[in-house]
């Protein structure tokens, strides 16, 4: 019974957020930090309503050494409002562009300057990662990018994709690893208290000097870094 009841409640938040946010978009049109307002927007009401228990250490994130790439461990469509908690000033986020027709949500995500990229068309997908290397460049903004390329419905983190980290050495720019907890599997919803999510942000990884040679051991150490980070704070959930 409480589990429908969430999902009630979560279904009209999400429609109430989604208005509230394109008509934020509306006002101040792909502008960069919108996508941290509406992060929040949904995030904040949607914690409380779901009864989860976010506890962030993110240190590294909040005071990101300028424009970055974001790597982020994407479990399941949840992570818009657990990360949400977290999102830093100016991020935009990459997605497939099928999202543009959500209803609402869609119509936000594209006014809030996130970048929708084609993965069925390589070159327009090209195109749109030469548009992100420049916006890392030129227009202080970051970006943040799930590297899986899908969710992992909390089975572990599955490879990673090279995009992110080509991406973040043609700019020049540093990778900020964001770490959740295994959540998907754990969280009740027909509990009052659902569950506790631990987020952690790891030191920056600068990419100066580094070439397309380097994306390989660049992508290995992320990914042991945070599966390490991952399974420390899995530990520490267990141990209460």
């Amino acid at each position: 019974m409480l589990f429908l009841l969430r999902m009630l409640l979560m279904g009209l938040h999400f429609m109430i957020a989604g208005v509230l946010g394109v008509l934020i978009g509306i006002c101040r049109p792909f502008n960069p930090d919108n996508s941290r307002l509406c992060a929040r927007l949904y995030a904040l009401p949607a914690m409380r309503i779901l009864g989860l228990n976010v506890k962030a250490d993110v240190d590294s994130l909040r005071n990101k050494p300028g424009t970055c790439v974001v790597i982020a461990n994407h479990q399941s469509n949840y992570d818009l409002f657990v990360f949400g908690n977290v999102v830093p000033h100016r991020t935009v986020c990459i997605a497939k562009k099928s999202l543009k027709w959500v209803p609402l949500f869609g119509q936000l995500f594209w006014l809030a300057g996130n970048v929708l990229i084609d993965r069925g068309n390589a070159h327009k997908a090209r195109r749109a990662m030469l548009t992100t290397t420049h916006t890392l460049q030129h227009e202080d903004t970051s970006i943040w990018v799930f590297p899986e390329g899908t969710r992992n419905l909390g089975k572990g983190l599955l490879p990673f994709k090279k995009g992110a980290f080509h991406m973040a050495i043609a700019a020049g720019v540093p990778i900020v690893q964001v770490c959740v907890s295994n959540y998907v599997k754990q969280m009740q919803l027909n509990r009052w208290h659902s569950g506790d999510v631990l987020i952690r942000s790891l030191a920056p990884i600068p990419t100066v000097g580094m070439t397309a040679d380097d994306v390989p051991g660049l992508m290995q150490a992320c990914q042991a870094q945070m599966d390490a980070c991952i399974a420390q704070m899995d530990r520490e959930l267990r141990a209460g």
